[in-house]
């Protein structure tokens, strides 16, 4: 079993190390995975990963493997087809039944967008690597340059493991529940004078980048007290522009214990029907109508 630092959400570095060295002598199915995003600073991460990964690690082009088709409603980071993200789950050599760990040189987002898909894909033994690569080269882990064929897991996709929020969801939730807003705060707060911009009323701003200290989760007295208006029972979501960012909510509550669910997408698609209301400033808004 792979050791997890955090409420099974994460695994430090030398964790990481100690599975990789007893994995060499064990049959037991542990793949690494290394996630890279185009643009920013690291306009080609392909060519990083090329130049030095963690050994065995294989590589995850995050729009290509973590993100399907967009469509007219459908917002920016749609859910991969169910398919397709089958047949690269076994490329890399994920078993049924099997652990990964995923792992970015960029934002933490990045990682946690590929953890959620997994694990909303029924890959349950699903973690993080806490602090990315650069933890791992802090730790003095080794690294390669050696890129590991194409594999043939067994995985199977079982979609709808992690919940799912629809926009009409997401407005109940908003009035019934706790909704949270993990853009930065100005992308919350929007411009009253801009259509399109705000968020949807009743939301709380929570960046997702509070979620993270040094590129690390932050610890489990931080996180309970950054969501602490938010942890009565109530059912919890979140959203943030794409779907991206509002996977660190989910990812740093599930190290809490609590199950919040992800509205995959998010602002941009919300915004795709003009009859959904939207709020601007920094407060919630008049919250939604309740669904009776």
């Amino acid at each position: 079993m792979c050791p997890a630092s955090v409420r099974n959400v994460t695994i430090s570095a030398s964790e990481l190390s100690a599975v990789l060295s007893d994995n060499a002598s064990s049959s037991t199915s542990f793949v690494v995975l290394e996630v890279g995003r185009r643009g920013g600073d690291d306009v080609d991460p392909r060519r990083s990963y090329a130049a030095g990964h963690i050994p065995g690690a294989h590589y995850v082009e995050f729009e290509a493997d973590l993100v399907g088709s967009p469509t007219g409603s459908s917002g920016h980071g749609p859910l991969p087809a169910v398919g397709d993200l089958q047949e690269r789950l076994r490329d890399w050599g994920v078993d049924d039944g099997g652990t990964v760990v995923v792992h970015t040189r960029q934002n933490p987002a990045v990682a946690a967008r590929a953890w959620w898909i997994l694990r909303w894909a029924g890959v349950a033994n699903t973690l993080c690597l806490d602090g990315g690569l650069a933890a791992w080269q802090a730790f003095g882990g080794p690294l390669d340059t050696d890129v590991p064929p194409r594999a043939a897991g067994t995985a199977v996709v079982r979609p709808g493991s992690l919940a799912v929020l629809s926009a009409e969801d997401a407005g109940r939730l908003a009035a019934a529940g706790h909704l949270v807003d993990a853009r930065a705060p100005e992308a919350y707060a929007g411009d009253p004078g801009r259509t399109g911009t705000g968020h949807i009323p009743g939301a709380h701003s929570i960046p997702g980048s509070e979620n993270f200290s040094g590129g690390r989760l932050r610890d489990t007295a931080e996180l309970r007290a950054l969501y602490a208006g938010h942890l009565d029972g109530r059912a919890v979501g979140a959203y943030c522009g794409g779907g991206v960012s509002a996977t660190t909510t989910v990812l740093a509550l599930a190290s809490l214990g609590v199950e919040a669910a992800l509205y995959p997408g998010s602002w941009s698609a919300w915004i795709t029907d003009p009859a959904r209301p939207t709020a601007t400033g920094p407060a919630p808004g008049a919250r939604p109508p309740a669904a009776r």
